[in-house]
């Protein structure tokens, strides 16, 4: 495995002395979580308590590959809305190590012919629309931009992710993708316990958005905290997960100017529309990272500068994953909205590692 620099906020550094001098051996869950106490992964479970409150809903928190905390119903799969994306990413991911398709710059177009004769006007730009392009939501489909030159968080972008990506280079249907695909090729792999699947309101009403339980949820951050690797199995190829979780967007793309454009007649939405929020230097692949904004501070100023997750409507449902401290936080339906209450819903759990 890649070996990690540890990268923390000075005032945050004597922490987590105490939790490093804990010595833990990571692991991972077999058909159950391995259990240790807040102590034994070097947290302070008073911490932990108070991320509960501040938080509400349901989530666990990770140590080590084992879980240390749980509040609320963390075995009832939800929606998790758009914290859904990084799967899709981990399923373009395989079909590019598979060689399912050529690569992230091949064009759509291959798969999805209609984008051929779309906006005449503006040159045919959607011709040029990339599996990269689609993936870090700068195709701009849907708007008057040319692909790759700005950001449009975009659910009709995602929608048409899913469709192409599962029906046309999976060849499944909205009916088996979690037979086909989800389940074979993941979710039964990392063993999980709660039936997650693609079809969290049936295959009428925006199929492609997940229903997960938190505990389910944190097995895939698992994934990703590891590379890719799984007890011993590799099941991505370590490189591409490292470019899918540390290669924000650039500070030079803009957000999307808004003006709307031709698009595939009845195309649909997993969500709601378009221009939703601006990358700002974090969102890498679908996820979302602690980047430097704008502004030159850190997405969540208070959290390692490693960290990375999912996060959907407006970030009550999310995994976030601190590779360097081995841990792992999973939530749903929970009072943590907008990036300020992440980093301090996350500071809680830093500020319970015994000093």
């Amino acid at each position: 495995m890649i070996q990690r620099v540890l990268l923390l906020p000075a005032s945050l550094s004597l922490l987590f002395a105490g939790a490093h001098a804990a010595d833990l051996s990571s692991t991972f869950p077999g058909k159950e979580w391995s259990r240790r106490t807040p102590a034994a992964a070097g947290l302070r479970e008073s911490g932990l308590k108070a991320l509960a409150e501040y938080g509400g809903g349901s989530g666990c928190v990770v140590r080590a590959g084992c879980l240390v905390f749980e509040w609320g119903d963390i075995s009832r799969p939800r929606d998790i809305a758009s914290a859904v994306k990084p799967f899709y990413t981990h399923f373009l991911l395989k079909a590019v190590e598979d060689g399912k398709v050529a690569g992230f710059d091949e064009p759509l177009l291959r798969w999805e012919p209609r984008l051929k004769d779309l906006n005449p006007d503006l040159g045919f730009k959607d011709r040029g629309i990339t599996w990269r392009h689609v993936c870090n939501q700068i195709s701009c489909y849907g708007s008057i931009e040319r692909p790759g030159t700005a950001f449009d968080y975009n659910d009709r972008n995602m929608a048409l992710f899913f469709d192409t990506l599962m029906l046309k280079v999976y060849g499944t249907t909205w009916e088996k993708v979690d037979e086909e695909v989800l389940h074979p090729l993941l979710t039964d792999v990392l063993q999980c316990q709660d039936n997650p699947t693609f079809m969290a309101f049936g295959t009428g009403n925006r199929p492609g958005r997940v229903a997960i339980s938190p505990r389910d949820f944190a097995r895939f951050g698992l994934l990703y905290l590891h590379e890719g690797n799984w007890n011993g199995k590799q099941l991505l190829n370590p490189e591409l997960v490292r470019l899918a979780v540390s290669t924000p967007l650039p500070l030079s793309i803009p957000r999307t100017s808004g003006k709307e454009a031709a698009m595939i007649p009845d195309q649909r939405s997993i969500g709601g529309g378009g221009n939703q929020c601006d990358h700002e230097g974090s969102y890498s692949y679908t996820w979302w990272i602690n980047g430097v904004c704008r502004d030159g501070t850190r997405n969540w100023p208070d959290v390692p500068a490693d960290a990375f997750g999912c996060f959907g409507h407006g970030d009550i449902r999310a995994v976030v994953v601190i590779p360097s401290l081995d841990l792992i936080v999973s939530w749903n339906d929970t009072k943590i909205e907008g990036h300020e209450r992440v980093n301090e819903a996350l500071k809680r759990v830093i500020k319970g590692a015994k000093p």
